[in-house]
């Protein structure tokens, strides 16, 4: 157990820090709905959409290849000045383009009255992917502290510039209306050349020593993850581009691009109340790159992965119940107007722990050097993704979105666990996994049933107490307190 806890500490330190920050910035999300129109928020979707989908493509797979490779080389310095000086090189090309041809992507998206919104996008882009090996340098050399405050401080920033620019701004009489959104990208880009700036002095502190050969090998090893990552965001990103470009304008509406619009802005803003499973994905990913490329080769390797994946799953289930349990008091996160959304909520919080388990069960191709099956893996679960989305959105609108989003990943998840067991030979606590999975299958529904908090804070209270039993946490926490 000592190294699971060790993964749940860092995982913790990296939550703490993560979903402090995240929460503050979530805070915003009341804000934007209340402050601009359906249509209006539909447009910072959108844009955020795009934004996760290329940064996958700024950062090639050198994050993971960074993991690999520091532990296979002996020059770990190098490692990071290759991969820092190719991420620098590839994003200021970027931005140089993107500023270019602003006024062409504009044109393609709708936006041709806001290009300075897409000038915006590409150079918060270029500064988020150079950023990216940093933060993985910390990672790397279990710096969870300083990644956190770091990662707060960008936040911060960005909250206090979106309360000066939305509240504060038309009060003193310098808001520009037509800008309007835009203030929300321009915190951001501001926040992201603060990072920067905080990154400089360990700039100075490494040895650049920059070797073409390696790159060729951490590109090789990359690749194939960024072609897998691409497949994958498609996944992420394609329900809201769905959303704009297959949707079936009801009859007697005008303005068929603001409804369009609007829809989008109802099914992003619904989206942000599966906040908590989105964040505790993120933080477990952020701990265990550098968790299991450290643990490669240790006689317990597959045991520990095997419980990692079951509690991977308890925890994931519990956040499902925890706010699909009290969604009727969370609901107020946003405006009413944006509560005929609500029914996509289960979908997308079962779909973000899928995409959880995914990942963990990728392992086994990023440690084999076998990333090819992730590309197989993603682009099956891309095609999976279109097809649905191409087939039902016209008839079934932002529902067919969410319901697509969990049969991909499902579908992902077996095709990998099944490919994956000829490497990972793993014992898997089927029977409590089943139980836990039958549990919270059977108390969602009674909750829907009854309809009331008080027994669906007892059925939690069960499933908590189930868990507790069923995993001995009770021995495990006095243990832990006997070796404070």
């Amino acid at each position: 157990m000592g190294k699971i806890k060790q993964l749940a500490s860092q995982t913790f330190i990296y939550g703490l820090s993560s979903i402090v920050g995240r929460l503050l910035n979530y805070l915003l999300v009341p804000l934007y709905t209340r402050v601009f129109v359906p249509g209006e928020y539909g447009i910072i979707t959108e844009l955020y959409t795009y934004v996760t989908f290329l940064m996958i493509l700024l950062t090639y797979g050198m994050e993971t290849g960074y993991f690999y490779f520091t532990k296979t080389e002996n020059n770990a310095d190098k490692v990071f000045s290759t991969a820092a000086t190719s991420l620098f090189i590839t994003s200021s090309l970027f931005v140089l383009t993107g500023l270019i041809f602003a006024g062409n992507i504009a044109e393609v998206l709708d936006y041709q009255s806001h290009v300075n919104y897409i000038s915006l996008f590409v150079v918060i882009l270029g500064l988020d992917a150079f950023t990216s090996i940093p933060f993985a340098r910390l990672r790397q050399q279990n710096k969870a502290l300083k990644f956190g405050i770091f990662k707060l401080i960008n936040i911060s920033i960005n909250i206090g510039l979106n309360l000066f620019f939305i509240l504060y701004l038309p009060k003193a009489g310098g808001y520009d209306e037509n800008f309007g959104v835009g203030y929300v990208f321009l915190s951001n880009l501001i926040a992201s050349g603060v990072t920067l700036l905080l990154f400089i002095p360990d700039f100075f502190k490494v040895k650049y020593n920059f070797d073409f050969a390696l790159l060729k090998k951490m590109l090789v090893y990359s690749l194939p993850l960024l072609v897998s990552g691409l497949a994958g965001m498609i996944n992420e990103f394609f329900d809201r581009v769905s959303i704009k470009f297959f949707y079936t304008i009801p009859d007697g509406i005008t303005d068929a691009n603001n409804y369009i619009l609007s829809e989008l802005g109802i099914y992003g803003a619904n989206a942000k109340i599966a906040v908590l499973m989105t964040l505790f994905i993120q933080c477990f990913r952020y701990s265990a790159d550098p968790f299991f490329f450290s643990n490669k080769g240790s006689k317990d390797f597959n045991e520990l992965f095997a419980k990692v994946n079951k509690y991977l799953l308890i925890f994931g289930l519990f956040i499902f119940l925890g706010i699909m349990f009290y969604l009727d008091i969370i609901k107020h996160f946003i405006s009413s107007t944006y509560w005929d959304g609500l029914r996509v909520v289960p979908y997308l919080l079962i779909g973000h722990l899928l995409v959880g388990m995914v990942y963990l069960q990728s392992f086994w191709y990023k440690l084999n050097s076998k990333t090819v099956y992730g590309i197989y893996i993603f682009v099956i679960g891309a095609v999976v993704t279109i097809v649905l989305n191409y087939i039902f959105v016209p008839k079934f609108g932002f529902m067919a979105c969410a319901v697509a989003n969990v049969v991909c990943y499902l579908i992902m998840l077996i095709i990998t666990f099944l490919w994956g067991r000829k490497y990972l030979v793993c014992k898997y606590d089927f029977k409590n996994i089943v139980l836990y999975l039958g549990l919270t299958v059977g108390f969602y529904a009674i909750s829907l049933w009854a309809e009331n908090v008080i027994v669906n804070t007892i059925l939690l209270m069960v499933f908590v107490a189930v868990v507790a039993i069923r995993e001995n946490l009770k021995e495990q926490l006095l243990k832990f307190r006997k070796k404070i």
